[in-house]
């Protein structure tokens, strides 16, 4: 009697593609405001009105807390006084002067008085000079009595109540001034990865994704701002800092987050599941499986770009390695397209570029 047919077993199957492959570098790194500014008072005196609320989004020149300002109006109103009445006595010389000239023209004044007169309206020209500087001074200490937000952020919690006296020479602030858009994220990548990163700076704008803690969310997208100028000798690892518009407010000054900035892009290039790799490989050639020797480069925990050793369009087995030997029947079903690697993750900075191996 003839033998029955060994059963085929089933397996699944992928499609080698073709495509576009991003390397990435990933870290770790936490949020920071690209400029925090302590407001502190310029004048001395009792705060009268407190014109904002703690943690609210305050504007560039929103006044914020008010100063009493009758001292430095009083200090301005003499100084304009003095002003007018140095005008006036200047005006009364510049008579005298005039006349000491024509008498002086007909010999009827001397020589000595009209010279005397000259130096005397000078004086009071310089004078008045000085009166408008004190004008000036005394506006912008009027000025400085209206405490206002010197950029666009976030308030903090105040750090006085109306009523309290400060002074130009304390140490402690009124409130701080966060600015959140944009904002910064400050992270690191190993000293092997500078030179590929510096490049890909140097060459235009390197695209940086900020990623929740737990790795399931991309809160913000950015570009790389800074390369930090030294390497830390006790990490070895180099200072990066990344620009992000926030326009959402989904980063925060001090949260933690992962990294991932695409630093290279290998063009055209075969990829399959790492999935593919790690058992086998076998590819289904006229429904068996048959083990295919390939070259694996760069790569990471979801996919791989093969060297040599595969075309595109090849189906190769992701699932159901375990029960294959070399020429096995088998039953393939493509991989669900849900369950597809998406293109987005990339490789790793640890390795990229990957030493190549071969998969027997």
């Amino acid at each position: 009697a003839e033998k029955a047919a060994p059963p085929r077993i089933p397996v699944t199957y992928a499609e080698a593609a073709k495509t576009d492959y991003p390397i990435y570098a990933r870290g770790l790194g936490s949020v920071s405001a690209f400029r925090t500014v302590t407001v502190r008072s310029r004048v001395d005196g009792a705060i009268t009105k407190v014109l904002f609320k703690q943690g609210q989004i305050v504007r560039q020149g929103d006044p914020l807390v008010e100063i009493d300002k009758r001292p430095y109006q009083a200090v301005l109103d003499q100084a304009v006084a003095k002003k007018a009445q140095d005008e006036a006595n200047l005006k009364n010389n510049e008579l005298i002067l005039d006349r000491y000239k024509s008498l002086a023209a007909k010999d009827f004044q001397s020589r000595e008085n009209l010279d005397t007169q000259q130096a005397l309206v000078e004086q009071l020209q310089a004078q008045i000079q000085g009166d408008q500087a004190a004008i000036d001074s005394a506006r912008v200490n009027l000025d400085y009595a209206t405490i206002s937000s010197p950029i666009t952020g976030r308030a903090g919690f105040r750090m006085i109540d109306p009523g309290n006296i400060v002074h130009a020479t304390d140490t402690t602030g009124i409130v701080t001034i966060t600015q959140l858009q944009p904002i910064a994220v400050e992270f690191t990548a190993p000293q092997d990865r500078l030179e590929a990163i510096a490049k890909a700076h140097d060459g235009g704008a390197v695209p940086v994704d900020a990623i929740s803690s737990d790795g399931t969310r991309v809160l913000a997208r950015g570009q790389l701002a800074a390369i930090n100028n030294t390497v830390d000798m006790a990490s070895g690892t180099i200072g990066l800092k990344a620009r992000f518009d926030n326009l959402d407010n989904a980063l925060w000054p001090g949260l933690s987050v992962n990294t991932r900035m695409r630093i290279d892009t290998l063009r055209q290039v075969v990829v399959i599941p790492a999935s593919g790799v790690m058992h086998g490989p076998y590819v289904i050639d006229d429904g068996k499986a048959i083990t295919q020797p390939i070259e694996v480069g760069a790569g990471d925990d979801e996919r791989a770009v093969v060297v040599s050793g595969l075309r595109a369009g090849q189906k190769i087995v992701v699932a159901g390695q375990s029960r294959l030997q070399e020429g096995a029947s088998v039953d393939a079903k493509p991989m669900p397209a849900d369950a597809e690697t998406p293109p987005a993750p990339g490789a790793s900075a640890q390795n990229v570029p990957a030493a190549e191996q071969k998969a027997h």
